[in-house]
This record gives C-alpha cells, structure tokens and sequence, in this order.
C-alpha cells in the first residue's frame, strides 16, 4: 500500500512469517506531538503490537513508542505502551470487525511509515500459522529457491 515516496519506519517481519495475511489496508494513526518526533526518529517497536476492537473504532495495543529524546523533562513526554486510536472509514471498520467477529481472525500490524507528512500504518486482516504450517512453509520456499537456482545453472551451460 505504501506508494515509493513514502518513508518506512518500522516493519514487522514476524506477522508475515506466523501469519497467513488476507486484505490490508492503510490506517491512519491518532498521536501526540513528542510520538510523531520519536517515530520520525525511527524509536519504535512494532513486533509485538496487534489491533483490538472496542465498540466501534479499532486501537493498536502494545506498540512501543520510546520517549523523545529532545525533551527536558519526562514529565512532558508521552506514556511509550499507550494504545493508540485507528483512523478508517467507518464502512472498513465494520468489515474488519465483522471478519474478526465471524471468522477468529486477527488484526495485524505491517509497517508504519510517513505519507505525505502523515503517519501510516498498513494493517492486515491474517489467520494465525501453527508451527507445522510454519516449518512447511519455510520447506516450500526453500525447494522454490533451490528449483530457480537448478534452472539458472541449466541455462549457463
């Protein structure tokens, strides 16, 4: 979702191995000022993080924002673990709600990177991986590369 000009801030690697990924989409985030200067500084911890739905707004629970390092006092930061609201449109809202309801699936974070000035989050709707499918899917990946690999020295001779 993210266009070439954006700036990515974090990725999450780990929901793309420990999740089978189905629709994503790009959400805005609601922060405070001393938040948006640390992301900018790129003192974020996004692995950990997931979506949670309380009515009808979605929050991003568990992404650690370290405190701006500019500021005198701690007192005038923000708290780093504090959840932090989802803009979407409210028919998306629904969807993905609706889906997490219906289906058991979660909400997961992709990366966060600045759009336009504006901090980004691409969220993805997955299905958990068990450690079986996890190890197969690694196994498929590996025969995949090695078959490519077989091809390229075939063609050199």
């Amino acid at each position: 979702m993210a266009d070439s000009g954006d700036r990515v801030v974090a990725t999450n690697r780990r929901a793309r191995r420990e999740f089978d990924l189905l629709d994503t989409w790009e959400a805005g985030l609601v922060l405070r000022g001393s938040e948006v200067k640390s992301l900018r500084e790129s003192k974020v911890q996004i692995a950990e993080s997931f979506v949670r739905s309380e009515g009808r707004e979605l929050w991003l629970v568990g992404l650690h924002v370290a405190p701006y390092s500019g500021t005198g006092s701690p007192a005038s930061g923000h708290d780093p673990d504090r959840p932090k609201k989802l803009l979407l449109h409210r028919t998306e809202i629904s969807r993905i709600i609706g889906r997490m309801d219906r289906d058991g699936l979660t909400v997961v974070p992709l990366r966060l990177y600045f759009s336009k000035g504006r901090a980004k989050v691409e969220i993805a709707l997955g299905r958990g991986r068990r450690l079986r499918d996890q190890r197969q899917e690694l196994a498929k990946r590996e025969a995949e590369r090695e078959a490519e690999r077989a091809i390229a020295r075939k063609r050199r001779r």
